[in-house]
């Protein structure tokens, strides 16, 4: 195959852009409208194969259909208090059990009713929970009529979503001490949030020194370098090998022992980790523990665990540092939801976040009780995970923060789906779906990886220069690096085989990895995805050879 046609000086302008933007120029040479004869233009017909994005083409169809079946039982409750050519009332509370279970026997065919059912009935047995009570927070809820109230989260919702966490983020042995969770317009939300109300109270400041366990999504590397924070940041890498042109994706204990800096106040971390999709090693937890016990006892983490249902028996690192840690969890990839925008912020009642505040110097603490004063009569007393709301709502709105409700319903549905026989049945689905398509991605790359029980599998980074090292030897890879830039890859791969990848190197990875979403395209797309890797891989090897005489 031909080079590409762009030149390395404008490749190396395009490469300064964020990779998710850079994906769009991909996309657009990718769907080019390629010269076909003078004066004659037509699209190519070569499927365009787009695999830059996390976002799951499958969808979680059961909870959903019990969402919708909920939602004409709460209609029927709306026009039972008040009926009048499209006009109903807000459903009543008293006897609402008693009328969902008539209206659960009087429509046995509807779509969803017996999903619905099991879920009600698993949650009060669970719980136990008052049934008027629980079924009234559905059914209006679902209705939309209120605000939220409360407005961080609505009380059921939180303890079943604490509930579905204690399940899948902690396997079943949540630490003691109680889980309070704020809802949020998915995992992005959460993220702003922190990262701003952190600043607004004083524990954070513009130019902290921060560390990102690295490669790492690329907001949580943008962020930081944002005016308003400007953070010193320090790369925490996963630059282990397991052998020659093999990467491991691991954390050295050298690099790990950066945290134990008390200058570093906080720490980002993925996990399982996006591109490389490993959850964290307990090698790497415990190390993390034993500097919070000593070197480091204020050190805050951000754990964003949205992909810790791909992993056979994942726990959180806030499983063991619950009092530093700040859980981020987001809906969005298991269930195939991104469109919901469903996501928790999750913080232990006992925390350091609420010490720091507490012991802030006189003047902070005065600047804060102003900030919230209208909140409260005791405003010192509000705690972080309060703070997080109404900073949200830029204080002055907290009487109408929170997550929508049907939000919340849908987010409560997808919860207790998970904890019956049918969500653990569709977990080990799309789990296979990932580990699937990675297999057939390798084969068709011819490439090798490591062996990793803890891989999620939902994305992959390959390095092809750590590749070209492993298969043609170290003059080979000197070869690449010499003459093109890391991105060239993929022009050649979005120009001449219409393949979409992102770059590893925006992810603060390797610069010559890229990243293969697992999540978005068909099964054997993505052997056909392998193969185009392969190759623009011999070309480069047939370009090396040639350049030997």
């Amino acid at each position: 195959m031909p080079k590409t046609t762009f030149t390395r000086e404008e490749i190396q302008s395009f490469a300064q852009l964020s990779p998710f933007e850079l994906k769009d120029k991909f996309i657009q040479i990718a769907q080019a409208v390629q010269e076909d004869k003078p004066g004659q233009k037509e699209k190519s017909s070569a499927q365009m194969l787009n695999a830059g994005r996390g976002n799951p083409n499958w969808t979680a169809t059961g909870p959903r259909e019990a969402f919708y079946a909920l939602g004409y039982f709460a209609l029927s409750e709306s026009r039972r208090v008040w009926t009048a050519d499209d006009l109903g009332g807000m459903p009543e509370k008293k006897g609402s059990a008693e009328r969902f279970d008539t209206f659960v026997r009087r429509h046995p065919d509807l779509p969803g009713i017996e999903l619905l059912e099991k879920c009600v009935a698993y949650a009060v047995e669970r719980f136990g929970f008052d049934r008027d009570e629980f079924v009234h927070e559905l059914t209006d809820s679902s209705i939309g009529d209120n605000y939220p109230v409360p407005d961080r989260m609505l009380t059921h919702a939180e303890r079943i979503v604490r509930g579905y966490l204690a399940d899948e983020m902690f396997a079943k042995k949540p630490p003691q001490d109680n889980l309070s969770l704020f809802a949020t317009e998915g995992g992005t939300a959460a993220m702003c949030y922190i990262f701003d109300s952190l600043m607004k109270n004083g524990i954070l400041k513009k130019g902290d020194k921060i560390a990102l366990m690295v490669p790492v999504f690329t907001p949580y590397i943008e962020i930081p370098e944002l005016d308003t924070y400007e953070f010193d940041v320090v790369n925490v890498e996963a630059s282990l090998f397991t052998e020659t042109g093999v990467r491991e994706w691991r954390y050295p204990e050298e690099e790990v022992a950066k945290l134990a800096d008390p200058a570093v106040k906080l720490v980002c971390i993925v996990n399982p980790s996006n591109p490389p999709s490993l959850a964290l090693s307990q090698r790497v937890a415990n190390q993390i523990k034993d500097i919070v016990a000593t070197d480091n006892p204020n050190l805050l983490l951000v754990t964003d665990d949205v992909y810790g249902t791909f992993v056979e028996g994942f726990r959180s690192i806030a499983a063991d540092l619950p009092r530093n840690t700040l859980l981020v969890y987001s809906y969005s990839k298991h269930y195939g939801c991104t469109g919901w925008r469903l996501g928790v912020i999750g913080l232990h009642d006992d925390n350091v976040i609420d010490t720091m505040i507490a012991e802030l110097p006189d003047a902070e603490k005065d600047r804060l009780d102003k900030r919230y004063g209208t909140l409260s009569l005791e405003p010192s007393s509000i705690r972080f995970i309060d703070r997080l709301v109404a900073d949200s709502r830029q204080v002055a709105l907290n009487h109408t923060a929170g997550l929508s409700l049907p939000q919340q319903v849908m987010m409560t549905l997808f919860s207790l789906f998970d904890m019956l026989e049918e969500g653990q049945a569709y977990k080990e689905r799309i789990r296979a779906i990932v580990q699937q398509r990675l297999a057939l991605l390798l084969e068709g790359a011819q490439m090798k990886i490591s062996d990793d029980p803890k891989r999620a599998a939902y994305y992959i980074e390959l390095d092809l220069l750590a590749e070209a090292e492993r298969v043609h030897g170290k003059d080979f890879a000197d070869f690449l690096e010499k003459n093109y830039e890391p991105v060239d890859p993929l022009f050649r791969l979005a120009e001449q085989t219409h393949v979409v990848l992102l770059n590893g190197g925006g992810f603060d990875g390797p610069q010559w990895s890229v990243r293969v979403s697992l999540a978005n395209l068909d099964d054997l797309d993505y052997l056909k995805i392998g193969h185009h890797l392969r190759g623009i891989f011999n070309d480069y090897a047939q370009e090396w050879q040639s350049s030997k005489g």
